[in-house]
């Protein structure tokens, strides 16, 4: 008779110190801006509304496509073309939690949310 020997994963629940967790920020020596989507396009294409008062075709790059969804109202990071400004590829999707954050740190102000 074979014994195995499992351990049984607990679910540990983590308390909410109040200490801000990294977020994720746009880099602006690399052409990063805040952006919230308005519409997809279809396939890789989506519109976004910039920072900078800009609607934007953003490409969600291959690594990305079947890793992140995005939905319209996102808040995203894109990274403009160096060669042609109007386009951009997307490089982050925050989540809800993290959105709330960066307008309590006012980060979002300029944004059409």
């Amino acid at each position: 008779m074979k014994k195995y020997f499992f351990q049984k994963r607990s679910k540990v629940k983590q308390e909410d110190t109040g200490e801000d967790e990294k977020l994720r920020l746009p880099k602006e020596k690399e052409l990063e801006m805040f952006g919230v989507v308005q519409q997809r396009m279809g396939g890789d294409q989506i519109k976004v509304s910039c920072e900078d008062g800009i609607e934007r075709s953003v490409r969600i790059p291959g690594k990305l496509k079947k890793k992140v969804w995005v939905k319209n109202g996102d808040v995203v990071i894109i990274r403009l073309w160096e060669f042609q400004r109007i386009k951009a590829d997307l490089v982050w999707r925050y989540l809800g939690f993290q959105v709330e954050r960066l307008k309590k740190k006012g980060l979002l102000e300029k944004l059409p949310i």
